[in-house]
């Protein structure tokens, strides 16, 4: 049984490990990476079965694949600032990004 994922595209969100901010730009319901990768990078060893996240980095040029459980709301409610920013959203209405159109 999958669990529903606790944040949607265009959240910002608060890494409670590694105290950063970002914006969600997609959701796996369970860990889609490769075990090299989980056993290289997922040293806290967070549940596969579980969502995980892409999140664009609040000040930085990368993106990150974060287990739900090291994920929190924001509690700013201000805008993130990433170049990719735009290949995303089109808005940023209420503490939250939006896309109007379709992307290409």
């Amino acid at each position: 049984m999958q669990v529903k994922p606790k944040f949607s595209v265009g959240e910002v969100v608060h890494h409670r490990k590694f105290d950063y901010r970002g914006v969600i730009v997609d959701v796996d319901p369970i860990f889609q990476g490769t075990d090299e990768w989980y056993d290289a990078m997922a040293r806290s060893r967070p549940p596969k079965d579980q969502p995980w996240y892409h999140v664009l980095v609040d000040g930085a040029m990368h993106s990150t694949y974060v287990a739900e459980r090291h994920l929190e709301p924001d509690a700013t409610g201000e805008q993130i600032e990433h170049p990719a920013l735009g290949q995303f959203f089109d808005h940023f209405i209420d503490g939250r990004y939006h896309r109007t159109g379709p992307r290409h």
